[in-house]
């Protein structure tokens, strides 16, 4: 018994230690969600607005608080500013796709998912679809 308590003090500190000692990168961002995504953009320019992209060939998306959603395609950044909803995109949601193609249009909405209760907490129409390409060096 005498070794155990000291076992179990020992894993709680490990258990808390990471919280009390959370390196910067963890950190919120103070910037606002304009500037976060003016950083995300930074060295690229964007092209014409498109109605759809091709949702198969997506690696990843990011959600920017109350202001976009922003797919990655290879090295394109598609930015998509909802025409509703935007105000209840938070950075921590799921999005949930349902669509009837392998492509995601400007018609299309997205539900939003809270992500520790994974219950459903609102839905964006989508807009347009901007590409950012990374500028050419001249």
């Amino acid at each position: 018994m005498r070794t155990l308590i000291p076992a179990i003090l020992a894993a709680a500190a490990m258990v808390a230690a990471p919280a009390a000692f959370a390196p910067a990168a963890f950190a919120k961002d103070k910037r606002t969600p304009e500037q976060q995504l003016e950083k995300l953009l930074e060295g690229r320019v964007a092209g014409a607005p498109q109605d759809c992209i091709n949702l198969a060939a997506t690696n990843s998306s990011q959600v920017i608080d109350k202001t976009a959603i922003v797919y990655r395609v290879g090295d394109t950044l598609w930015v998509n500013r909802p025409r509703g909803g935007a105000d209840q995109l938070g950075d921590d949601d799921i999005l949930v796709t349902k669509t009837t193609s392998s492509r995601l249009c400007s018609i299309d909405t997205v539900e939003l998912h809270d992500r520790t209760s994974h219950m459903y907490s609102g839905f964006v129409s989508l807009g347009e679809f901007v590409p950012y390409r990374r500028a050419k060096a001249r």
